[in-house]
């Protein structure tokens, strides 16, 4: 057996293993005060991002989901908003660089679908997602400067946005 890491689209089979790696990083890991009510686009995939023109993507080791990372298109806009970047915990680090390769997986395809700028929002708690985030080229927004149609989560109380300037 090959212990390679491929990263892959997801879609609606795909669900229950979503649920099952990010709600217990939200939950337990992070204590973040939310369940799998308040995030109903976890069950259909297909619906709230393919549709949108966005994608889903999901980083598998031998069969077991170990990280993920989400684009909702706004293509009138020629925006997007970046949700669901998890990674499970003995996989972060810059030695694999998961995180990174979800992330320029993310950001390769919003340029090939014309998407001019990206959005997202995080915890301040997540320390380390916000200077990933930043080492990567994002810059900070103040919650009331976010475009209209972002898709706030009601938890999120750090904001960062990113011009995708041609490659």
């Amino acid at each position: 057996m090959q212990n390679e890491i491929k990263i892959a689209r997801l879609n609606n089979q795909s669900c229950e293993q979503i649920i099952g790696l990010i709600l217990p990083i939200q939950q337990i890991e992070f204590n973040v005060d939310i369940d799998l009510a308040a995030q109903p686009d976890l069950l259909d995939i297909e619906a709230n991002y393919d549709a949108t023109g966005g994608a889903f993507w999901g980083a598998w080791l031998n069969y077991e989901l170990i990280g993920t990372i989400a684009l909702i298109a706004v293509p009138e806009y020629h925006s997007g908003a970046i949700r669901k970047m998890f990674v499970k915990r003995e996989f972060r680090g810059k030695e694999l660089g998961l995180a990174q390769s979800l992330l320029e997986t993310l950001i390769a395809y919003s340029r090939e679908n014309n998407l001019k700028e990206l959005y997202l929002g995080t915890k301040d708690i997540l320390q380390a997602a916000c200077r990933f985030y930043e080492r990567n080229g994002f810059v900070q927004v103040e919650m009331e400067k976010l475009p209209s149609y972002f898709p706030r989560m009601a938890v999120d109380n750090v904001f960062y946005g990113l011009d995708l300037k041609p490659a």
